[in-house]
């Protein structure tokens, strides 16, 4: 496994923040993933999987350790007693969601049109149960091939096993609470669709792409959202007569973050170079030579004010590297 020293982890990240990996690699396939994750425990060095670069954070000094990015991007027709089933794919996890989604449309597949314009790999989709418009990866994922670091063994989780909430899954959570947690690698996914209409696919990747364009912060390097949506609901009575719209908010099933990041004042506040978006407040953007300490800055701030104003403890989104 040949290993690049001092790698700037801002080339690799839709933030375009971070500093250098002390060594990086790139796996395009499970045994050079396998093979990476050995190199790395025989130096015994920590190492972080890394996929398409989005919802993450790097800090400034960057990381002391491996940096694996997965690049085994592949999607095979899944086969089942001999028959091949066209409805469901095989997709590696370093390949690019967009990729999955236009692949599933082609097939005249449905079920995955939300996921359009979301950044990422499907592998670190799966992770955090990316999600949007209502939809989760959870929706159409069958069964995960996952390598479990422990032992290097191969094994294979149903949908069930992963555990999957609130953009969460049993692959970001602590393996001394939750058995194997952090300890799994996940290396393909089988995503089960419906057929479809093509002409009502397309249509409907359109609006959300439209959408996207329209209300999102595209023209800038960012991570996505920033926090989660709040999925409990609000109680207090001063609050729901000076904030009519959370009584609204109150009958679905969350509270978008990104209008307590506007009733709270701050759209708009900016640290050095990052700053909190004004076109989507859950949304914090690199002006150009943002700091990962500006970022950290803005997103104390929002917790603070948020806890403040409405009694709400944001959970992040994003990771920390």
């Amino acid at each position: 496994m040949k290993l690049k020293e001092n790698v700037p982890l801002k080339n690799f990240t839709t933030f375009k923040i971070g500093g250098p990996a002390r060594y990086f690699c790139i796996a395009k396939n499970q045994k050079e993933i396998i093979d990476a994750v050995k190199k790395a425990k025989e130096l015994n060095l920590p190492f972080f999987i890394l996929g398409g670069g989005s919802n993450i954070l790097v800090s400034d000094e960057g990381y002391e350790g491996i940096v694996i990015k997965t690049q085994s991007s592949n999607l095979l027709p899944y086969r089942q007693a001999g028959k091949f089933q066209k409805n469901k794919i095989i997709a590696g996890a370093g390949t690019k969601l967009r990729e999955l989604v236009n692949a599933s449309a082609d097939r005249g597949l449905t079920g995955l049109e939300w996921a359009v314009g979301i950044p990422g790999t499907v592998g670190g989709a799966t992770y955090g149960n990316a999600g949007a418009f209502g939809s989760t990866m959870a929706d159409n994922v069958r069964s995960v091939k996952v390598l479990d670091i422990k032992n290097l063994k191969v094994k294979n989780l149903s949908a069930n096993q992963c555990d999957f909430g609130n953009k969460n899954s049993i692959f970001k959570k602590d393996p001394a609470k939750h058995g194997a947690g952090k300890n799994l690698i996940i290396l393909s996914i089988l995503i089960e669709l419906k057929p479809g209409d093509k002409k009502e696919i397309e249509s409907e990747i359109k609006r959300f792409a439209d959408y996207r364009k329209a209300n999102h912060p595209l023209d800038f390097p960012s991570a996505g959202c920033v926090f989660k949506n709040y999925d409990k609901k609000i109680k207090n009575k001063n609050l729901l007569k000076k904030f009519p719209e959370l009584i609204e908010f109150n009958k679905g099933s969350r509270i978008p973050t990104s209008y307590l990041i506007d009733k709270s004042g701050l759209k708009g506040k900016i640290i050095g170079k990052a700053k909190i978006s004004e076109k989507h407040a859950n949304f914090i953007i690199n002006l150009g030579g943002a700091k990962a300490k500006d970022v950290v800055r803005l997103i104390k701030l929002i917790k603070e004010k948020i806890e403040d104003k409405f009694g709400i403890k944001l959970e992040e989104e994003i990771q920390h590297l």
